[in-house]
């Protein structure tokens, strides 16, 4: 992934907490074409595909005007609905100011948008990314607990130098989660709703390992940046999502992995537990989506 809004201090205009003014009066008439194109097609791809809390939560976004999200207006609605609230970020943030904006129930969203040339994918996260894949899930009481109590586990993880293994837990669910609805498996994961291809893949081919959800597990394993994941994580709801979170020992944990090497996502583990479930059907989506390359 070529990254480049990744920075080690706040650029300028950017507030000590990496907060910054969104100025959405600056996005241009192409950059709000191209939000309407990928939202358009990319809600109407995911039904069926998608959770039900997600698909709800799209109502959300639906509430403000078409084009990127003035988040001013977003927030409107969202606080009074979730208790959270969007703040613009020039990018990827570091660690601390991240968890202690989801402690306080503030969801940090990249201020730019994928240009054209990379609607069906985008080589790092953007706004669509943010917004998109993760604002609906806000709308699930447990889901949004969960947030708070992982940015309060990244605060502790940060002072005893633990915060890589909590990221792992941080792509495997919130990023590539998978959740059985009424029998069948869907994706929750704001890394597979903002890319249709990867939802595909990890809803209907049988290649990738679906394993059960176990927190050592997934903060023993690695995770790929720039292709499709090898391994996804299913959990059987979000309130069971929740109470893993809460019970588990993080700090035991921690000690407990320290010194061993880290699994590659086709490495088993003892305990594996696989999901032994039905795999969705696999349909067409939009053209622009199936050329969409992994990150």
């Amino acid at each position: 992934m070529a990254a480049t809004h990744i920075f080690d201090a706040p650029p300028p205009g950017v507030a000590a907490d990496w907060t910054m003014p969104q100025n959405w009066a600056a996005f241009t008439p192409a950059q709000h074409q191209t939000w309407r194109t990928l939202f358009d097609q990319q809600s109407a791809a995911l039904d069926g595909y998608a959770c039900a809390d997600f698909l709800r939560g799209l109502d959300i976004l639906r509430a403000v005007k078409p084009g990127v999200p003035d988040f001013a207006e977003l927030n409107r609605h969202l606080k009074p609905a979730t208790g959270w609230e969007i703040v613009a970020v020039p990018g990827w943030i570091p660690n601390q100011p991240f968890f202690e904006h989801l402690t306080n129930r503030r969801f940090p969203a990249a201020n730019f948008l994928r240009p054209p040339e990379q609607v069906g994918y985008s080589e790092e996260p953007d706004m669509f990314h943010d917004i998109f894949g993760h604002v609906p899930m806000l709308s699930n009481p447990a889901f949004s607990d969960f947030l708070v109590a992982y940015g309060q586990a990244g605060l502790r993880a940060e002072k005893l130098g633990a915060a890589d293994y909590l990221g792992r837990l941080w792509l495997y669910t919130v990023e590539f989660g998978l959740v059985v609805e009424d029998g069948e498996l869907r994706a929750f994961g704001g890394g597979l709703l903002s890319s249709y291809a990867e939802t595909l893949r990890a809803l209907t081919a049988p290649e990738p390992q679906r394993i059960w959800l176990d927190i050592e597990r997934v903060m023993r394993t690695k995770y790929h940046f720039d292709a499709f994941q090898g391994v996804y994580f299913v959990v059987e709801g979000f309130d069971a999502l929740l109470r893993a979170t809460e019970e588990a020992d993080f700090a035991s944990l921690y000690r407990k992995i320290a010194g061993d090497a880290a699994l590659e996502p086709a490495d088993a583990f003892r305990g594996d537990s696989a999901y032994e479930g039905a795999l969705q059907a696999a349909r067409p989506g939009p053209a622009f989506m199936n050329r969409e390359a992994p990150r």
